[in-house]
C-alpha cells in the first residue's frame, strides 16, 4: 500500500474518531492524538518539568537497577518499544542489553519515529532498527526474527495510565498475543500518592502541559482542516478519586461552535473535552490487570514509592 492511500486511510480513522468523541454527552478526544510532531516535542519538555516526577523517577529506578533488569530480560532480544522515545530510558536499555537482535521503536508519528531513529542510528552504528509505524493499540505486525530471538516489549511513561481498565486490559492482551508464549513486558506505572503531587505534575507552573492539551486542537485543525479556536479553551486537571485517575480536560471559556469536514460541533460554555485520564495503581490492582496474561513478574520501585517497573513473562 502506498504512502498516500495510508495517508488517506490514516486521516480517515482520524475524522471517525474525533466525530464519534466530540458528538458524545461527556465529549472526548483520544490522548493518542497528542502525538503530532509538536506534541512529541512538548512532551519532551513535560518530562524535564520539576512537577513531572514520573519521568525523574522512572529514570532513577532504571538508573539504579539496569543491570538487574537487563539480566532479566536476557540475550538475543527484539526490544519492541511501544511510543517510540528519544529518552535516556532507551538508551540504557540499549547500552546494556547483550547480544541484542534489533530494536522496533514503534509510534503513531511517523516523523518523529523517522527522526528518533536517524538519530539513534548515529549513536548506534551497528544496530538493527526497524521502524515501525502504526497505531500499538491495535494489532499490527512486527519484524520477522529467528527462533532464538525473544520480543519485549517496552511500554514506559506510565503510558497505561492513559487506557480506561477495560482497555488497560485490552491492551495487555493484545500485547500478549503480539509477542507470542516465550515473550515479555517491561512496563512502567504510577503509583497511587497525594492528591496535591499528582495535580501538580499535570498543571504546571510553567504552562507547558496547558500547550501540550491544547497542541490536540492545532493538530486537528491541521489534519482535519477544523476551525477550533484554540485561545477559546483553557486546559483544566483534575484528580478522580472515586477511579483513581488524573483527568485532564479542555475548557470552552465561551459559547462556541466548531465545523470539523461539514459537522457542526457545539460547546455550551463551561463544557469540557476529556482529553486524556492517567490511572494510578497499587502493585495489587496492577497484577489483577496483568495477571490473566503474564504469569511471572520482577519489581523494581523509587524508594519515595512514586513508581514502579516491572518485567512481566
Amino acid at each position: 500500500m502506498n504512502t498516500a492511500i495510508l495517508e488517506k486511510k490514516a486521516s480517515s480513522t482520524m475524522l471517525a474518531d474525533v466525530l464519534e468523541g466530540l458528538k458524545k454527552p461527556q465529549k472526548t478526544l483520544s490522548s493518542k492524538y497528542f502525538y503530532d510532531m509538536r506534541g512529541s516535542e512538548l512532551f519532551e519538555e513535560i518530562s524535564d518539568l520539576d512537577e513531572y516526577y514520573l519521568t525523574r523517577a522512572e529514570l532513577g529506578i532504571m538508573e539504579k537497577h539496569i543491570h538487574e533488569i537487563t539480566a532479566a530480560l536476557g540475550e538475543r532480544v527484539q526490544l519492541v518499544e511501544l511510543g517510540s522515545g528519544s529518552s535516556l530510558k532507551t538508551r540504557l536499555l540499549l547500552n546494556h542489553l547483550d547480544d541484542i537482535h534489533s530494536y522496533v521503536p514503534v509510534d503513531i508519528s511517523a516523523d518523529f519515529l523517522d527522526e528518533v531513529a536517524i538519530n539513534l542510528q548515529k549513536e548506534y552504528p551497528d544496530l538493527n532498527i526497524e521502524p515501525v509505524a502504526a497505531d500499538y493499540t491495535q494489532p499490527f505486525d512486527l519484524p520477522e526474527t529467528p527462533d532464538d530471538v525473544t520480543k519485549i516489549a517496552y511500554f514506559p511513561g506510565s503510558t497505561i495510565g492513559n487506557f480506561t481498565k477495560q482497555k488497560a486490559a485490552d491492551f495487555i492482551g493484545l500485547i500478549a498475543d503480539l509477542l507470542g508464549d516465550e515473550g515479555g513486558l517491561l512496563i512502567g506505572f504510577d503509583l497511587i500518592k497525594d492528591r496535591q503531587t499528582l495535580i501538580d505534575a499535570y498543571d504546571d507552573s510553567e504552562g507547558v502541559t496547558a500547550d501540550f492539551n491544547k497542541n490536540i486542537l492545532i493538530h486537528l485543525n491541521r489534519e482535519l482542516e477544523a476551525d477550533f479556536d484554540v485561545d477559546q479553551f483553557e486546559h483544566k486537571a483534575v484528580f478522580n478519586e472515586e477511579e483513581s485517575r488524573i483527568e485532564m480536560h479542555l475548557v470552552s471559556l465561551k459559547e462556541q461552535s466548531v465545523f470539523i469536514d461539514g459537522n457542526h460541533i457545539h460547546f455550551e460554555k463551561g463544557e469540557t473535552i476529556h482529553t486524556e485520564n492517567s490511572h494510578k495503581y497499587s502493585l495489587e490492582s496492577f497484577r489483577e490487570l496483568t495477571g490473566p496474561y503474564f504469569n511471572k513478574v520482577q519489581t523494581w520501585m523509587d524508594e519515595e514509592g512514586l513508581f514502579a517497573i516491572q518485567y512481566l513473562r
